[in-house]
């Protein structure tokens, strides 16, 4: 893998701390700033579902092919690129990333 394969995921990596860094910022704003007791204690457990509820980006979807592409599985990610009717991941609907996801995250387990 190229040195600017590996600075573009180091990037997105790091913008993906980023979004999580400010996801707990917020939800600690929203602590301080509902009433105390009860409450505060039940938000953490909602919070902690946000996560799943949000929708894949581009960004993260790429990292976890490029880590599937370095352990091997290049070949098996262009092909399932292609089944979504892409060339490339950028070609994707969105609404497809979670399905790709799903068949990519299997690749090398088996």
């Amino acid at each position: 893998m190229g040195k600017m394969s590996e600075l573009s995921l180091a990037i997105t990596e790091l913008r993906n701390a980023a979004q999580s860094l400010i996801s707990a910022a917020d939800s600690l704003a929203d602590l301080l700033a509902g009433s105390g007791g009860i409450q505060a204690e039940e938000q953490p457990k909602t919070e902690s579902s946000t996560p799943a509820e949000k929708p894949l980006t581009l960004e993260s979807v790429r990292a976890v092919l490029a880590e599937k592409s370095r352990s091997g599985h290049t070949a098996e990610i262009k092909a399932l690129l292609e089944k979504h009717g892409a060339a490339k991941l950028s070609e994707i609907d969105p609404a497809k990333y979670s399905a790709l996801l799903a068949e990519a995250e299997v690749l090398g387990d088996g």
